[in-house]
């Protein structure tokens, strides 16, 4: 969709598809962006309490619950009910989706990306097996000189000073090859070369290739960076219930029981 709307009780909210285009053999994958609304913790399944509560401002308490409720909606958009999922994040604060502790359900669930910026909030899912970077910035901002340093160096910095005007493309197309990668300002952005004055991109960072797509959409300049990899975080309990989904489907007879006697003492 182009653009649509959902509805979260008496609020619609309006979402874009972000036009985003990889080639016939590219994965499946959602990119949307909707305005940042106020909303109540109890219309986002996918936001905990403890979390939001620690946020400082406002502000950020918005940013945080659209971005989540905007990823409800594109799980479901998917065909994933998100009731049964949670957010969980790697050592590096990149995120991914899982099912809750105790569901059965194995289902392979995307790789996502998030982000917001000058009131919207911008959303990535890409199929199993591929890992996502989304990143939006508005085309009005400026980019410092002053911090043209840390984010790039020789030629590419050289270039920068003297086409200051490209800033905002680097920047959002090195923060989303950041997100793809899933690990943050771990990976500096000094070491992504972005080829300047294309939409699509292929970027070698070690033995990954990463595809980015560049473009200007409603007011944003808006990157998204593409990689084969892992995107999904697991715990110790989800290679427990794996195996034991396995022995259920290779024994019908096969089940798990508890015998217990309450004691009324």
């Amino acid at each position: 969709m182009s653009k649509g709307s959902f509805l979260n009780g008496d609020m619609m909210e309006l979402v874009h598809q972000i036009p985003v285009d990889f080639g016939p053999d590219a994965p499946r994958l959602i990119c949307w962006m909707a305005p940042i609304e106020r909303l109540e913790l109890s219309q986002v399944q996918l936001a905990i309490g403890d979390e939001v509560s620690k946020f400082a401002t406002t502000k950020r308490r918005d940013e945080h619950l659209s971005s989540r409720l905007l990823l409800e909606k594109a799980l479901t958009e998917w065909g994933i009910d998100a009731n049964l999922l949670e957010v969980r994040r790697n050592e590096y604060r990149a995120p991914s989706v899982a099912y809750l502790p105790g569901t059965w359900i194995r289902q392979e669930l995307p790789s996502i990306s998030i982000g917001h910026s000058n009131g919207w909030v911008f959303v990535g899912l890409i199929e199993p097996g591929w890992t996502i970077g989304i990143d939006g910035e508005p085309l009005k901002l400026s980019i410092s000189e002053g911090v043209f340093d840390m984010m790039a160096k020789g030629e590419e910095l050289k270039f920068l000073f003297a086409n200051p005007n490209h800033a905002l493309e680097l920047w959002t197309s090195k923060e989303a090859v950041q997100k793809a990668a899933r690990l943050g300002m771990n990976l500096n952005p000094r070491e992504i070369k972005i080829p300047i004055g294309t939409k699509l991109a292929n970027i070698s960072i070690g033995n990954s290739n990463f595809q980015l797509d560049i473009s200007s959409f409603k007011g944003f300049k808006i990157s998204v960076a593409i990689c084969q990899g892992e995107g999904y975080d697991a715990i110790p309990e989800d290679e427990l219930l794996s195996q034991t989904l396995m022995a259920m489907n290779d024994d019908p007879n096969w089940s798990i029981g508890c015998k217990t006697t309450r004691s009324n003492a």
